[in-house]
């Protein structure tokens, strides 16, 4: 099982996140999240990221010359698109990306899939109107679906206590915590995130 760290905030977040075991850690390039960080702040994490760690930017209907102007200073490996964007503003980046899926009632999921062909993988999330993400709420977990032949990276509510019954449910190939593991929005508890990794992982 992999995890990804998300809303990272400082080089010290990042470090104790990568030590307790995190495969990818997140960086939120959206203005209207406690958790944005300017592109400085995220350059200088990114230099502080051992390699085979992926280092995602998350983007929300971002200008495309925004998220130009991130790729030209913070060295991205992945990124992941949490507004409505559609495949051809994804693709135009020419770099992997991950397409998040806010589950609202009546969702067809593999139909929203299917509309983004090159993603790498799909970030389902919590559905709350107006929130692009970082929602604190759960979803049912029936609804991953389980033989769609792309990747799912599961999100929304998950924490330390829960994310081990998310797994066996939802079956994902990733998860994604935010909230879940802080001490303050913007700011990780290094025990909560060890807690996490280790249930998550199954150690």
């Amino acid at each position: 099982m992999q995890v990804k760290i998300c809303g990272i905030t400082t080089i010290e977040d990042a470090t104790a996140a990568v030590a307790a075991g995190a495969d990818a850690l997140g960086l939120v390039f959206y203005p209207a999240s406690p958790r944005y960080i300017d592109m400085d702040r995220a350059a200088a994490i990114a230099a502080a990221v051992p390699p085979f760690v992926t280092l995602t930017g998350l983007f929300v209907n971002a200008a495309v010359e925004d998220v130009r102007a991130v790729l030209g200073k913070v060295p991205l490996n992945l990124l992941q698109f949490h507004g409505d964007e559609d495949a051809g503003y994804c693709e135009q980046f020419l770099r992997p990306y991950i397409k998040a899926l806010r589950m609202k009632d009546g969702l067809d999921v593999l139909a929203a899939m299917h509309e983004h062909p090159r993603a790498r993988g799909f970030l389902l999330d919590a559905y709350r109107p107006g929130v692009p993400g970082g929602t604190g709420e759960t979803f049912d977990w029936q609804r991953v679906p389980q033989h769609s032949g792309r990747p799912v990276v599961l999100a929304g509510g998950l924490s330390p206590d829960n994310v081990a019954r998310a797994i066996e449910a939802a079956r994902p190939q990733a998860v994604d915590v935010s909230g879940g593991v802080e001490a303050v929005p913007g700011r990780k508890d290094p025990e909560k995130v060890r807690a996490f990794i280790e249930a998550a992982k199954g150690r």
